[in-house]
């Protein structure tokens, strides 16, 4: 094998907007994220479930899927 041909790998620490720190192997040193696990609605249960009743409705209106009673 050739030497010198793979990158260094760190133990990285990855930074979130909201302030969350969090350490993950990369080949960075430092990480800056925008969202993360801990402020994404999704994981947090923020997410809005009537917008997504609001995206299936518009799928079923839209390919004619009947809802059954």
């Amino acid at each position: 094998m050739k030497k010198d041909v793979q990158p260094e790998y760190y133990q990285a620490t990855v930074t979130c907007n909201c302030g969350n720190t969090f350490t993950v192997g990369s080949t960075q040193e430092d990480i800056h994220v925008e969202i993360c696990s801990k402020c994404h609605p999704f994981y947090t249960g923020q997410q809005k479930a009537a917008s997504a009743r609001g995206r299936i409705e518009k799928f079923n209106k839209k390919y004619g899927v009947k809802a059954e009673a």
